[in-house]
């Protein structure tokens, strides 16, 4: 039986979907994430402790734990675990990613500076100290302006600002974010920078591909039908099969090629955000993992007579299988990431079985725990869950989840501050 090591942090809602691939595979799994090593395997999954800020000392472990029996493919899931299984793969001699590259998709600025240096469309950008004279800038800044953290995901941190005070306050929000514990725990240089760049208008796109040996095979344009203009970004609803003209999707298929190359991507999944302003395509950044949370449910492969998930299929890439032939179904699918509506501490969902019923839903998944605190974007970190839903075509699909997504209350009560 082929081995596969899957690297992911311990938060994760990928797991059990490779998990779950990987029977379906006849693969065995061999998992790696930076959980407790003081306790004997809390979780009963035998996975190797590793640390994402301290590469050479999990290359070592992972390499010890795995002895003379070297797995056949690795896979990252996730932004934080890219360059682990960057390095794990060069160390085992498997095909991947060179670290480089995965390190360059972990960093926005090394992403501009590279797409830049390769002549691709590229914002007007600059990278300022979160501790920096803010005042500064906000006075020579070209406006609008998006100011982001470099290495974090989900549109967490990403702002629009306007003018001198939107920038004054946005600072001032991401400052308090970058020093927060959970992003601190991290112990990420990157986090002591933000990128201010330009605004680009237009629609987004995300891509779904994979790489081998260099080769970009695309799998899947998702539309973005919400609009993401700001103030902040916070992404709902994702459909595919594309509605752009097929002239659009060349070029962002090209776009997506040349930014991959412009990297140094090599071999494994890529997701990819676009933004399309006129005949222009922006490569927002791209990724060497696939597409997070529980989106990957959206997406379903023809393989013989039957269906494969996009897990199954990166997993079988991964040891050396040919995937060639599996092709996106021919229905349209899509998902909605359930936007966070307000701050406070989550007690319950309502209408969830009312929300299952909408004609083309196929699930409804709520994420959210009874009794944590629920913060909106730019801090927010997750989603309340997730809407699947399939049709004939892609707009019926989002008829379907808006749909499922009014029928859904949400109990949230107000989260109240203790002072001693």
């Amino acid at each position: 039986m082929k081995r596969v090591l899957l690297l992911a942090t311990t938060t994760g809602y990928q797991i059990r979907s490779f998990g779950e691939a990987a029977e379906k595979a006849g693969v065995r799994l061999v998992f790696a994430s930076d959980r407790c090593d003081r306790l004997d395997d809390p979780w009963w999954d035998q996975a190797i402790p590793v640390r994402f800020h301290d590469e050479p000392g999990s290359i070592d472990a992972v390499v010890r734990a795995c002895g003379a029996t070297t797995p056949d493919g690795i896979v990252a899931v996730g932004d934080r675990p890219v360059v682990l299984a960057a390095q794990l793969a060069r160390a085992f001699g498997l095909p991947g990613h060179p670290p480089a590259a995965a390190a360059a998709t972990r960093n926005k600025l090394l992403t501009r500076r590279a797409l830049h240096a390769a002549g691709l469309p590229t914002p007007w950008f600059t990278a300022v100290p979160i501790d920096g004279d803010i005042r500064a800038l906000a006075r020579r800044l070209p406006y609008p302006a998006v100011v982001k953290p470099l290495a974090l995901s989900g549109s967490r941190g990403v702002m629009r600002i306007d003018g001198e005070a939107a920038c004054l306050a946005a600072f001032d929000r991401l400052r308090a974010l970058l020093r927060s514990v959970d992003v601190r725990v991290e112990r990420d240089e990157a986090h002591d920078q933000a990128l201010v760049e330009s605004f680009i208008p237009g629609a987004e796109y995300a891509v779904e591909g994979v790489l081998h040996h260099g080769a970009l095979r695309v799998l899947a344009i998702f539309d973005k039908p919400d609009p993401l203009d700001g103030p902040f970004f916070e992404e709902t609803i994702y459909l595919t099969p594309s509605a752009a003209p097929a002239d659009t999707q060349r070029r962002i298929v090209a776009a997506v090629d040349a930014a991959a190359r412009a990297l140094g991507l090599h071999h494994g999944p890529v997701h990819a955000e676009c933004r399309v302003d006129g005949a222009a395509v922006h490569v927002l950044e791209i990724a060497a993992r696939p597409i997070g949370g529980l989106c990957s449910r959206a997406l379903r492969f023809q393989r013989d007579r039957g269906f494969v998930s996009l897990e199954e299929l990166l997993l079988r890439h991964a040891t050396g299988e040919d995937v060639s032939g599996c092709v996106r179904e021919t229905a349209a699918s899509g998902v909605m990431m359930i936007p966070i509506p307000r701050r406070g501490i989550y007690r319950r969902v309502e209408g969830v079985e009312a929300a299952r019923a909408v004609s083309g839903v196929e699930e409804v998944q709520i994420t959210a725990k009874p009794d944590v605190r629920l913060v909106p974007l730019p801090e927010a970190k997750s989603y309340l869950g997730f809407i699947f839903a399939r049709g004939g075509e892609p707009a019926s699909v989002e008829r379907a989840l808006r749909a499922a997504h009014a029928r859904l209350q949400f109990v949230i009560d107000r989260d109240v501050a203790v002072v001693s």
